[in-house]
């Protein structure tokens, strides 16, 4: 399989976001945690990629400095073409309102406003005018046509993430980011979830990045990267649950024996 990691700072069109050479370090001393230790990985434009991993792997800080939440002790860290060590404080908060969205696994919902208005929130707050083609064409897809004027608190929690996937797609961002984004829901609900990100990609050509710890809601990918002690070990593509799992416990076998050289890729 061919890499999509960058090297250098070449520009890769068809990358929504990467990462080359990255390091993040935590603490001094004794504390000192190398969370990243020297990642180069792309996230194709276009295409749903799962970050998977043991605890303590470094998904969940891959996943934060890849889009602009938390800077490289060293390394780059690109949105498109843009190095985000080139912005300031001021133009990261741009570039993640206008180039980014977000999926958390808490669906952060304001509780007084419609779901309407929960939507296009980011866009309301950077005075952006709205697509009304695009936004129309994403209540379809999302199935909230019946549920805009109702507010957080009368909806169910399968029902509020999807209207959090709906105000991150809303801005036509170049790639959404979504941590855990079923930790908080049950089975059923988080399939549809899955199956929600999973369509939009398809449907709206956009580019989701997840991080997640299960098997299943990696299956609705089309890549998954493997990290294991801030190390990228392995990449998957067409991935299947049994597949996914079966990796992982190879990375528990060979973490035991002290080796984490990958297994071929597939």
């Amino acid at each position: 399989m061919t890499s999509t990691a960058a090297t250098g700072t070449a520009t890769t069109t068809a990358t929504a976001a990467r990462v080359v050479d990255a390091v993040k370090v935590y603490g001094r001393g004794d504390t000192r945690v190398r969370a990243l230790d020297g990642v180069s990985v792309g996230f194709p434009a276009g295409r749903f990629t799962a970050i998977m991993g043991p605890s303590g792997s470094g998904k969940s800080t891959l996943m934060h400095c890849a889009a602009g939440l938390d800077t490289l002790t060293s390394g780059s860290a690109l949105i498109g073409d843009t190095d985000l060590s080139t912005l300031d404080d001021r133009g990261l908060t741009l570039l993640r309102r206008e180039r980014v969205g977000f999926v958390f696994q808490t669906f952060n919902l304001i509780p007084t406003l419609t779901v309407a208005e929960n939507i296009t929130l980011p866009m309301d707050l950077a005075g952006a005018a709205r697509d009304d083609e695009w936004y129309d064409a994403l209540i379809d897809v999302v199935g909230l046509r019946d549920r805009l004027h109702h507010r957080p608190g009368e909806l169910s929690g399968g029902q509020q993430q999807r209207v959090a996937v709906a105000r991150a797609f809303a801005g036509s961002p170049d790639v959404v980011f979504a941590d855990e984004p079923t930790g908080n829901l049950d089975s059923r609900s988080g399939e549809e979830v899955l199956r929600l990100l999973s369509g939009t990609v398809r449907r709206t050509n956009r580019t989701v990045v997840m991080v997640t710890h299960d098997p299943v809601a990696a299956a609705h990918a089309d890549e998954v990267v493997f990290l294991a002690d801030g190390r990228l070990v392995d990449r998957m593509t067409d991935p299947t649950a049994e597949r996914v799992l079966d990796r992982l416990k190879a990375f528990d076998t060979r973490t035991t024996s002290g080796s984490l050289s990958p297994e071929p890729r597939s």
